[in-house]
């Protein structure tokens, strides 16, 4: 299991490089339901860093707050590379940050199918490109074990771990 004191350390490393970088942070959360944000502000000096967090748990909220399109929503469902594409570069648009991360998933105990079961959840770390209207994507789908709690703890831990994929040279 994910403790604490390692969520505290990887947001640790991501506020460095945030700082270091001049980079603005906002999350796009649905089943960590803030936890991102949390350890985020967790730091002393984290607002010269962190510009926002947003919890769209519910469909209607990832629509009205982040701009996802119904349409994402109805074909591919909450918890997809789609809707989380859509979420980061949201949160983006929204916030004026530089970096996003987004995460959609299914903690449990019950809400899982055969096809997306208990423990799937999708991730997207989206940066701004300097000086232009694109955005570089990192994405990626995740099946942990566990309780509610534990995939909870991994999906902020993985979160964190792909936006510092950023740090590394293209």
């Amino acid at each position: 299991m994910v403790t604490d004191d390692q969520l505290a350390e990887l947001a640790a490393r991501v506020a460095r490089w945030a700082l270091n970088a001049k980079y603005r942070i906002v999350t796009a959360e649905s089943c960590t339901g803030g936890w991102i944000a949390k350890v985020f502000t967790d730091a002393p000096g984290s607002s010269r860093w962190f510009e926002s967090g947003y919890v769209t748990y519910s469909n209607y909220a990832k629509v009205r707050d982040l701009g996802v399109s119904t349409r994402t929503l109805e074909e591919h469902g909450a918890v997809s590379e789609a809707t989380v594409r859509e979420m980061a570069i949201g949160a983006l648009r929204v916030s004026g940050a530089t970096i996003s991360v987004a995460v959609s998933g299914i903690a449990g105990p019950d809400g899982g199918s055969d096809e997306k079961p208990v423990g799937t959840v999708w991730f997207c770390a989206a940066r701004r490109v300097p000086g232009g209207a694109d955005f570089e994507l990192l994405l990626e789908g995740q099946l942990f074990g566990g309780n509610r709690d534990d995939i909870r703890r991994a999906s902020v831990a993985r979160a964190l771990e792909l936006m510092l994929r950023f740090e590394q040279p293209s």
